[in-house]
């Protein structure tokens, strides 16, 4: 007996057809692009590759100053970490300052950057502790101590006086400053909620916003004034350091006098300019 087929319904399209219909679609040509869509992204394109080239630009003119930062870092603190690392974290700041600066609300790019590279190296130590408890305990004893005698006296006592108070030889009170050294070095950049961001003041005035311009300016004045009641040579360390930008080695050679004698000297006054601060 006979197989009965179906009719096929409707306007059924074989395969042959199929593949012929779909290679026309493709053969048809796209639409007109707008003359005006190319010239936006030429442009975009354009100011891309431009804004690129000028921050690589950049990165290249300040990036010795990355070297000098950590330089500066290395010579004062000696930390426990290598100085490839640092000029990394220096560099990965340069980088950033190329690329977020932005010359209608910002100062100079030097100074801009200047901050976010110093920053940068200083947030790559922060998770690091040099300082054991019993300095951080002398440490802050010595501070209490000197605000006492300045408040009695009316003056800040010469460091022999302070380090007879305290007990101690003058040689053992520059060592315990030296050994608190990290712990002061990090919290004079504002890495503390109660101590003045000393290093800051120092080396990035002039790039402040307009709404905190009165207090810095302030802040700057009262600094201005505890660093000129310094010791001529501790004076004299500070402003080659921060506003010089000098390492310990090159004041050493200015001042004629040993690289640990202006590390002892300088780690005196920033711990006088930070007892005192905190008392503002």
């Amino acid at each position: 007996m006979p197989v009965k087929t179906k009719k096929p319904v409707g306007n059924v399209v074989s395969a042959p057809e199929k593949l012929e219909r779909l290679a026309g679609e493709f053969a048809k040509p796209a639409a007109p692009v707008s003359r005006n869509h190319l010239k936006g992204a030429a442009l975009k394109a354009y100011g891309t590759q431009t804004k690129q080239a000028g921050e690589n630009k950049m990165i290249l003119e300040y990036l010795p100053m990355v070297y000098k930062i950590v330089q500066q870092v290395v010579s004062y603190l000696h930390p426990p970490l290598s100085r490839e690392d640092l000029i990394s974290a220096g560099t990965i700041g340069l980088v950033k300052a190329a690329r977020d600066f932005d010359p209608n609300r910002d100062a100079e790019f030097k100074t801009y950057a200047y901050i976010r590279i110093r920053g940068a190296v200083i947030d790559e130590l922060r998770g690091w502790s040099f300082a054991p408890a019993n300095i951080k305990r002398q440490f802050e004893h010595a501070q209490q101590v000197l605000q006492e005698m300045t408040k009695l006296a009316g003056q800040t006592p010469t460091d022999e006086q302070f380090a007879q108070r305290l007990g101690m030889s003058v040689v053992k009170m520059y060592r315990m400053f030296e050994n608190a050294r990290a712990r002061h070095f990090l919290s004079i950049h504002g890495m503390s909620d109660d101590t003045p961001a000393l290093g800051k003041s120092l080396t990035a005035q002039g790039t402040e916003k307009p709404g905190d311009r009165l207090e810095r300016q302030e802040l700057a004045e009262n600094l201005s004034e505890q660093i000129q009641k310094l010791p001529d040579k501790q004076r004299e360390i500070i402003i080659l350091y921060y506003q010089r930008s000098l390492t310990m080695k090159e004041i050493a050679m200015v001042l004629k006098i040993t690289e640990s004698r202006v590390s002892q000297l300088h780690a005196s006054a920033l711990f006088k300019l930070s007892t005192r601060m905190r008392q503002w």
